[in-house]
């Protein structure tokens, strides 16, 4: 294997050299880090490797296949998985080989997982062969396409996803293809003229998908160090997209010409509606985020999402170590679970897992507060 080095490990930090995590959009396989396209948003930061510009493997193909598919948390046909959406792109040159073996592998075995691919490099005519020839994985590219044109901020062309979101959608028979239009910053790619650039590249998706900017501390720290300009007064944990810059792509989705992609404000709402599924992560608990869902899918996850039975549920939580809070109509609250086991009951349920001590408040969709009304503190 051209990228496997025995040094690939060394300096990394501890959750980088785990090669399965498992996030909301699915259990994420990551045995590739290293990535020379330079986004100054880049969740690279995260993990302190935005430095490591050359792709190198952690382990062999069939070392990774085998941690995803013996990890604790893969269930066959149900857990949904993410390929190297974490420290590298999964389309450059030297990885895409590698990417399209593991897809191989695990579609011989019969699986039917969703499977989610990100990337804003370069898709061939020759790699959506590849994908349609696939024959059991559900497989969705979702194609990052942001509008900067500030290359301090991203020095990647735009113009290169645009493309690769136009061959992908062309030549998919069988796999889907999702416009990741992200992230949405305020200032920066959110003019009328972005928006209208957005709506009108939809025509080329079976979906998209808008959201904003995960804004943490290390991510400001860079544009600090390096005379960005600051997108915002503050950090948050979770991404940042202002109320009224909602309402804007809303309205201009709203009054657009026929023939472009359904919007959604959810990755596996994008995905779900993409392959004609129900959403997997059970959002159609949280009913105000399904107010601009075709009525066909807000059908199809109403068929497919109930409210657990609270006896079945306080046993798993309590099996993975956490503690059952109640559960209402939106969602199982819980104590003492870190994401990856909430994202585990979470996909297994259909049904929405949250933290008690991060609540989620009715109408923000999970984004962060900034940007939105301050809710009065409880008297």
């Amino acid at each position: 294997m051209g990228l496997l080095s025995e040094a690939g490990r060394v300096g990394l930090r501890p959750e980088l050299r785990e090669v399965v995590e498992y996030r909301k959009s699915g259990l994420s396989l990551n045995w590739i880090v290293g990535c020379p396209l330079d986004c100054g948003y880049c969740v690279r930061h995260l993990f302190g490797n935005f430095g490591m510009k050359v792709p190198r493997a952690l382990t062999t193909d069939e070392e990774a296949v085998e941690a995803l598919v013996s990890h604790r948390f893969f269930r066959p046909h149900v857990t949904p998985v993410q390929l190297l959406n974490r420290a590298t792109d999964p389309m450059l040159p030297a990885v895409k080989p590698h990417l399209l073996r593991v897809l191989g592998m695990l579609d011989e075995r019969g699986l039917t997982n969703h499977v989610l691919v990100i990337t804003r490099w370069r898709i061939e005519p020759e790699d959506c062969a590849a994908l349609d020839a696939l024959r059991n994985l559900r497989v969705t590219m979702l194609v990052t396409h942001s509008g900067i044109e500030d290359d301090r901020v991203e020095p990647v062309d735009s113009g290169i996803a645009a493309e690769s979101l136009r061959t992908a959608f062309v030549h998919a028979e069988r796999f889907r293809v999702v416009l990741y239009w992200r992230p949405i910053v305020p200032g920066l790619n959110d003019s009328d003229a972005h928006l209208a650039r957005g709506l009108e590249l939809s025509r080329f998706a079976h979906a998209a998908v808008f959201t904003g900017l995960f804004y943490r501390d290390e991510i400001r720290d860079y544009y600090r160090s390096h005379g960005l300009p600051e997108p915002y007064e503050d950090q948050a944990r979770r991404k940042i997209f202002p109320e009224v810059l909602e309402a804007r792509i809303l309205a201009a989705a709203a009054g657009r010409p026929p023939g472009g992609a359904v919007l959604f404000r959810k990755t596996s709402c994008a995905v779900a509606y993409a392959h004609g599924t129900a959403d997997y992560n059970g959002h159609v608990g949280i009913r105000e985020l399904c107010d601009i869902c075709p009525v066909s899918q807000l059908a199809r996850c109403e068929n497919a999402w109930s409210v657990p039975d609270p006896g079945v549920v306080a046993a798993m939580v309590k099996e993975v170590g956490g503690r059952l809070v109640g559960i209402t109509g939106r969602a199982v609250v819980v104590e003492g679970l870190d994401e990856q086991r909430r994202y585990f009951l979470q996909h297994g349920l259909g049904f929405q897992v949250h933290d008690a001590s991060k609540p989620h408040h009715p109408h923000r969709h999970g984004r962060a507060d900034l940007g939105w009304p301050v809710i009065p503190e409880a008297s």
